[in-house]
């Protein structure tokens, strides 16, 4: 799952780079404009979808179900700012998101083919192929949902506008779903 994973939060990082400043908005708007970029599609975020999807080792078929997926994770995340902390040009955000709990799929996933080999195997060897075919239609196909909190650092450039600071690997994997929350 990692795998499917790991370049797109590297990639979806350089949003920060990328209109994330929030003109005269405050600090709690530059947190909501970085937010928005993923739930509109902005076209950094398709871009970088593209970018990371097209380097998987899967399917035409396969990496269309993926960036639907992707496509689906973040036009659907929920979010709710819950806290604002102004210290000078300095901020702190806390926001609490919801997004598919695409953790949960990979891991039930794995789960599966460790107690179902046989239903992943070609002419008796296991197919990767089949592998991912079940586990981006597990993914396509949750419900199933997860909340989180993350607290954005957000600073004022010398123009005035609040930037969203850079965000952890760990709060890139819960805008994704992927976040590990059973080993906190």
């Amino acid at each position: 799952m990692k795998k499917l994973f790991g370049g797109l939060i590297v990639i979806l990082s350089c949003i920060l780079i990328t209109g994330c400043s929030c003109s005269k908005k405050g600090a709690k708007g530059a947190v909501e404009d970085y937010l928005n970029q993923y739930k509109n599609l902005s076209s950094n975020v398709i871009s970088d979808i593209n970018r990371v999807v097209d380097k998987e080792d899967l399917t035409d078929a396969q990496k269309e179900k993926y960036r639907d997926v992707l496509k689906r994770q973040y036009q659907d995340m929920k979010y709710e700012v819950i806290n604002e902390s102004y210290d000078g040009d300095n901020a702190t955000i806390e926001v609490k998101i919801t997004v598919y709990d695409y953790y949960k799929v990979g891991k039930d996933a794995n789960t599966y083919l460790n107690n179902n080999q046989d239903e992943f195997k070609e002419n008796g060897t296991f197919s990767n192929s089949l592998f991912m075919d079940y586990k981006l239609d597990k993914m396509k196909n949750t419900t199933d949902t997860v909340e989180y909190d993350i607290t954005f650092n957000v600073t004022k450039d010398d123009n005035d506008n609040y930037k969203v600071s850079d965000v952890s690997q760990s709060d890139l994997e819960k805008i994704h779903g992927i976040y590990n929350y059973e080993s906190k």
